[in-house]
């Protein structure tokens, strides 16, 4: 039940809801081993619904981009009449988009900003309202032709599932972040059959962690989706990249140059994404519907003059790595999906750009191929290496999540032989991406969902009372300090330091250890600051 602004001012004392959340988390710090197998089981549940709903995303969204196919293929056929009535159609489904956004925000854009705002504890999501919407919305846009992918909003779906599954059984919120956090790598272990990824993405994007108690019900329930999914979709692989040579080790220098390339066009994407605002900010887009009715007669334009820009994309990524293109139509295509995403994505409407993501990179692979052949530098055969160095790349500078985007290609290509050149280029790509001043995307618009309000009763959020785990990294300004010489924010309490398999009971003057894993009762609006003290460095 959500309060008002009047009633939230009131809440000065922690309420009986608080304090059975409280009692509940304490419950479980003091059971720590039975919490954490628990964690286990629930994840191989939240796996299983979060690998059902996504295959049933996969599905429709499947039918739809087929019934797009051949409605422009009938089209080109029939008389201008028919033509006319789709673009009227098409205005008609923006009415319906427009209704969807409207009726639940949370539900618009790709939905990982919102996944990481709920785990942050800074955002709240109505489960059920945010599924059906974001099912809906999804399968609806991404049908009609708008470039989004069906990753991001997979990933929350996921998230919400394990939302779902947490409220039925009841459980603390610190529980349930946990779970949400399963949910979501599942959502992108099932959209992209890349259990792995799933885990790693857990770990690295979401949580910024990797506490054995995040990695457990993480891993069964990212193993659990892949296998539901692949019980319904098989185990074919999302690319066709198959039987990929392994890339010469005297082509080094090229797969650096590549990275560098790539990392910079991940800098420009992310500046497109955080600033296209800008340009539907402009008088001609009077309300919402303005914006999603122009981005969707973009869509019947391109249907018929580019139309391999629509969708999300990866049947292009399968034609790039089996066909040789023009240079001209590259380029023509890498600039037509660079502008249509940001032109889609700008919206809001549900749907994400994690697989049109994959695409420029795939692109700029393309491109970067066909000079690299042009000049007898590389053999023919290592141009679809190319293309899987800039998928990665790209990822990396743009999510900023080396380790993710290394093992996500991966599994996504079925060549594991390329892991260590991933990881190179994506760890360039990484630090051209630092060196260019760039955000990490998907931090930055959580950062811009925040500061526009665009959440959920968020006075009600600043009061709630919550317990959140502090990692604590080698060299950081809480390393080696007694507890009671931390500069702690008010009202904020220590109640429980984890040390490897070890539980100690918190006082004034215990030590605090690079490795510890601290649980810290503290208010919402206070909770960014006790995480940050266990990273921020020693000046």
């Amino acid at each position: 039940m959500q309060l008002t602004h009047s009633q939230s001012k009131k809440q000065n004392s922690p309420d009986a809801a608080t304090r059975s959340q409280i009692v509940n988390t304490y419950r479980s710090l003091n059971h720590w081993h039975s919490f954490q197998f628990k964690l286990f089981w629930e994840g191989i549940i939240v796996g299983i619904f979060s690998g059902l709903v996504i295959s049933l995303f996969r599905f429709l969204l499947t039918k739809a981009e087929e019934w797009r196919t051949d409605l422009y293929e009938q089209l080109t056929q029939l008389p201008d009449l028919y033509t006319a009535g789709w673009f009227a159609a098409l205005l008609v489904i923006g009415a319906v988009l427009y209704k969807l956004t409207i009726y639940e925000p949370m539900a618009g854009g790709s939905g990982i900003p919102q996944v990481k705002g709920v785990i942050l504890g800074f955002m709240r999501m109505n489960w059920f309202r945010v599924l059906w919407v974001k099912l809906a919305g999804g399968v609806i846009g991404l049908g009609a032709g708008l470039s989004l992918g069906r990753e991001g909003p997979s990933i929350q779906l996921g998230a919400v599932t394990a939302q779902g599954i947490s409220r039925f059984w009841g459980r603390s919120r610190m529980e349930e972040r946990y779970l949400i956090t399963s949910g979501a790598g599942a959502g992108l272990a099932a959209a992209f059959n890349a259990p792995l990824a799933g885990v790693i993405f857990s770990l690295e994007e979401l949580h910024r962690n990797f506490s054995a108690v995040v990695l457990l019900p993480a891993m069964t329930a990212a193993l659990t989706a892949t296998f539901v999914s692949r019980v319904l979709f098989g185990r074919g692989f999302i690319f066709s990249f198959y039987g990929l040579p392994p890339f010469p080790h005297i082509h080094l220098l090229y797969a650096v140059a590549i990275a560098v390339v790539a990392g910079l066009c991940g800098v420009l994407f992310n500046t497109g994404l955080l600033n296209i605002n800008k340009f539907y900010g402009l008088p001609v887009f009077k309300n919402l519907y303005y914006k999603i009715a122009f981005s969707l007669l973009c869509a019947g334009l391109l249907g018929f003059a580019l139309p391999q820009v629509l969708g999300g994309g990866n049947l292009l990524v399968n034609e790039l790595a089996l066909k040789t293109f023009p240079v001209q139509l590259l380029v023509t295509l890498l600039i037509g999906k660079f502008l249509f995403t940001l032109i889609s994505y700008g919206t809001g409407v549900p749907g994400g750009f994690f697989l049109p993501m994959l695409v420029l990179g795939a692109l700029v692979g393309s491109i970067c191929a066909h000079f690299l052949l042009a000049f007898h530098l590389i053999a023919a055969n290592h141009a679809a290496n190319v293309i899987v160095i800039a998928m990665a790349a790209f990822f990396s500078a743009s999510v900023r999540a080396p380790i993710t985007g290394t093992v996500l290609i991966s599994e996504m290509t079925g060549s594991f032989s390329h892991l260590m050149i991933l990881g190179i280029t994506s760890a360039i790509a990484y630090i051209v991406a630092q060196l260019c001043g760039s955000q990490p995307i998907y931090e930055a618009l959580l950062l811009k969902n925040l500061q526009s309000h665009s959440t959920p009763d968020p006075d009600v959020v600043k009061e709630e009372r919550d317990i959140v785990e502090v990692p604590v990294s080698s060299g950081s300004i809480i390393e080696n300090k007694k507890v009671k010489d931390i500069p702690w924010p008010d009202h904020t309490l220590l109640v429980d330091v984890k040390r490897g398999p070890d539980q100690l009971v918190p006082e004034g003057n215990t030590i605090i250890r690079a490795g510890d894993f601290l649980y810290v009762l503290t208010k919402t609006e206070t909770a960014d600051d006790v995480r940050a003290l266990g990273s921020d460095l020693r000046k």
